[in-house]
This record gives structure tokens, C-alpha cells and sequence, in this order.
């Protein structure tokens, strides 16, 4: 591991909010978005780098490319419709309970 990629990593570990890797990847963004949607959007992040190529290590500029994806992602659209958490998956709007159970 060369010096660069060691400190990058060091780097990546002293980040701990959505703000701080916003700011880290210079990626400009809307305070209010990223207040309402910030777990949504490092869960977003970290599920596009999970669908990296196999054994490729991202380095900065596919984080860049994936965090402002991410970002992207909520300033399109909201947290409901992209159902980022396996909750809000699960919770598709359609709750069934057979009507004999309601009489239990």
C-alpha cells in the first residue's frame, strides 16, 4: 500500500457525517437536503460502492462519483420514493392481515 492510498484511507476514517464527506470530496450541496436525507444518502453511497467491480479498490475519484450520485439521488427525489432501508422497502405502501386475525 503505498503512502497516498494510506493516507486516503486515514483520511476516509476521520470522516463521520454526511457534511464531512460532502466537504471532503468537494461536492457542492443544499444544507436542507442533506439535513432530512444524510443517512439516506451515506446508505445510497455505500450501496453504489458495493456494486464496484470486484477487487477494484475505488480510490477518490470514484468516491466523488458515487457520493455525488448518492446526492443526487435525494435531490431528485425523497427518501420514501427511493427506499434506501430495507424498512422502508418492506413498507411498500401495501400492509395485508387476513381479516380472521383481526378477530382473534
Amino acid at each position: 500500500m503505498s503512502t497516498e492510498e494510506r493516507d486516503f484511507d486515514t483520511d476516509l476514517e476521520d470522516l463521520a457525517s454526511a457534511e464531512d464527506f460532502l466537504n471532503y470530496f468537494d461536492i457542492p450541496y443544499d444544507a436542507s437536503v442533506v439535513h432530512v436525507n444524510r443517512l439516506h444518502i451515506l446508505q445510497r453511497f455505500h450501496d453504489y460502492l458495493a456494486k464496484q467491480e470486484a477487487g477494484k479498490a475505488p480510490d477518490y475519484e470514484a468516491y466523488r462519483k458515487w457520493l455525488t450520485l448518492a446526492y443526487q439521488d435525494f435531490v431528485k427525489s425523497d427518501a420514501l420514493t427511493e427506499r434506501v432501508f430495507s424498512v422502508l422497502q418492506k413498507a411498500n405502501g401495501s400492509a395485508f392481515m387476513p381479516a380472521g386475525d383481526i378477530f382473534k
